[in-house]
């Protein structure tokens, strides 16, 4: 009897935790969404209090109006720009993971490199990408390169500080067993880095899809670099504000999965 009732009270159990975590999700969803409700009913109110013209700031109700009549168009201009995004990301996550690691292995390149890398978030991008765009042209290649260049500096900083991280009694005894700097890397020193690398990575990710709208508006046939260029010679505001909340709609949910990877892999590592 007791087992039967002890097998009753799990699920029960289960059931109740599963329903108060929702509820504190809703809790904690709640204040910011109530927030923002309120500034888009403020925005309309003004601008029909006002009566601004809509080349100069349309209402969200128009926005939303745009949105919906130009999906087909928006279709394709996101194709094209997540065709820039994530080769571009792909490409920065590959060297910046590598060069994390080589920084971290050799003391002597870390101290010539990474002073270099802090130094190259001083230069703005908008001034490198055209010289991209004159070097290799209007093909796929320099868009690419802007994404990687805007998100590469995260993920190297959070690889090389990461790996730093892991326990100095862990891996004394390690080394005390004769383990290799590679062994270190492998079982010890790269799952307790995967926290601080993956915040890098959403980072970077948040980044891309910014990185990749600049690309474009700097020379591309399609995108929403392209989209934004042509409502601005349009005087299309509105087309303006719906290009924005499409580009943040696309960071979110890339923000998103990024995340939902993280807790696959660090709950992965931790019950390993």
């Amino acid at each position: 009897m007791r087992g039967e009732q002890a097998q009753r009270i799990v699920p029960e159990t289960a059931s109740r935790q599963r329903v108060g975590g929702t509820r504190r999700r809703l809790t904690q969803a709640l204040p910011p969404l109530a927030l923002l409700s309120a500034l888009i009913a403020a925005w309309e109110l003004i601008v029909w209090q006002l009566a601004l013209p809509a080349w100069l700031l349309p209402p969200p109700s128009r926005v939303l109006t745009t949105l919906l009549s130009n999906l087909p168009i928006l279709g394709e201009h996101v194709a094209a720009t997540l065709t820039v995004t994530f080769p571009g990301f792909g490409l920065a996550l590959v060297t910046g993971f590598a060069l994390g690691v080589l920084i971290d292995a050799s003391p002597l390149l870390r101290r010539a490199v990474y002073p270099l890398l802090v130094t190259s978030q001083t230069v703005p991008i908008v001034a490198i990408a055209p010289l991209l765009v004159v070097g290799f042209g209007f093909g796929m290649l320099p868009k690419v390169l802007v994404v990687a260049l805007v998100t590469f500096f995260p993920i190297v900083v959070n690889t090389a500080d990461g790996l730093q991280a892991a326990d100095r009694d862990q891996r004394r005894l390690l080394e005390a067993m004769g383990a290799s700097y590679w062994q270190l890397l492998r079982l010890l020193r790269l799952p307790a880095a995967l926290p601080s690398i993956f915040t890098g990575i959403k980072v970077a990710i948040t980044y891309s899809v910014i990185g990749a709208v600049l690309a474009e508006w700097i020379g591309a046939s399609a995108g929403l670099g392209v989209y934004i260029a042509r409502s601005l010679r349009a005087f299309r505001t509105d087309q303006v504000f719906v290009a924005a909340l499409v580009t943040s709609l696309l960071t979110i949910v890339l923000f998103a999965l990024v995340t939902l990877l993280e807790r696959w892999i660090v709950s992965w590592r931790d019950e390993q």
